[in-house]
């Protein structure tokens, strides 16, 4: 399969931005790329919004993503992303880092203080510490140019699994003391504050919701359930109680029931 945007990379260094794109038949060059079975998506589909300044980029990213099962919304930068953040509701960011204006990595870090929407990097720039950066702000991936669409396709859909199965449309917030937990989205607050969580923070975070306060064994937890290892489970309720008790010898929300599991203390 060719790659998406082999010919259609920045590839001309330009003053104020950095890079440009040069693109020669790029719609030509990508028909290989859309020989996949077509998915209409459907309202209930994850939504994704792409912020990105060359608009063929994004119309060639909207198409390819909208024809695979995805509903996609664009912006061509982030003042009108910003503004599509403030009425709609995104499952996922896919952000180009060189853009005039704000740029991705500083959206992004700003972003990353109110929300914990994932977001997916794309960047004409390969250096490692240029990555780093990029993962530093908080962005969830990374993916350089030149790239195959099925690569984007599979990096989308892996970010989107790890937020798990969308929970029963009648609990969408569980809440317990100060907290409140969106089990749709993964999304941990404090009061308005956002409690940054990992991926397997979140999954267990949705595992105890969905008990409803009932214990949860210990090897219900386990990432692979083959595995014998419960103490790491022990190792990763510490950390999640890190995040949300005062006083973790003594916690008030997710407490131990002895040599069974644990259980998360939530109102009803």
């Amino acid at each position: 399969m060719p790659a998406l945007f082999r010919q259609a990379d920045r590839a001309r260094i330009n003053n104020q931005s950095g890079f440009m794109m040069t693109i020669h038949n790029i719609d030509k060059k990508c028909k290989g790329a859309w020989t996949m079975e077509k998915q209409q998506p459907n309202d209930e589909a994850p939504h994704i919004l792409i912020i990105d300044d060359d608009d063929r980029i994004r119309g060639l990213l909207q198409q390819f993503l909208s024809d695979h099962g995805l509903r996609v919304t664009t912006a061509e930068n982030t003042k009108i992303a910003r503004n599509f953040l403030q009425s709609l509701a995104f499952d996922l960011l896919i952000v180009d880092i060189m853009m005039p204006g704000e740029d991705g990595i500083s959206f992004t870090k700003s972003f990353r203080k109110t929300s914990s929407i994932p977001v997916l990097m794309l960047t004409a720039k390969s250096d490692i510490n240029d990555r780093i950066v990029g993962l530093e702000t908080g962005a969830d991936d990374y993916l350089s140019k030149p790239f195959e669409p099925r690569e984007l396709l599979l990096r989308t859909n892996n970010i989107l699994r790890r937020l798990g199965p969308p929970a029963d449309a009648t609990i969408e917030l569980i809440s317990f003391g100060p907290f409140s937990f969106n089990l749709e989205r993964g999304e941990l607050k404090r009061g308005e504050e956002i409690v940054r969580l990992t991926d397997r923070e979140k999954e267990m975070m949705r595992i105890f919701c969905q008990a409803a306060g009932d214990c949860v064994p210990r090897h219900t937890l386990l990432a692979d359930p083959e595995s014998a290892g419960e103490r790491t489970v022990d190792v990763q309720i510490n950390r999640l109680r890190r995040k949300l008790e005062a006083d973790i010898t003594n916690p008030v929300y997710l407490h131990t029931v002895r040599g069974v599991g644990y259980r998360l203390l939530i109102e009803q």
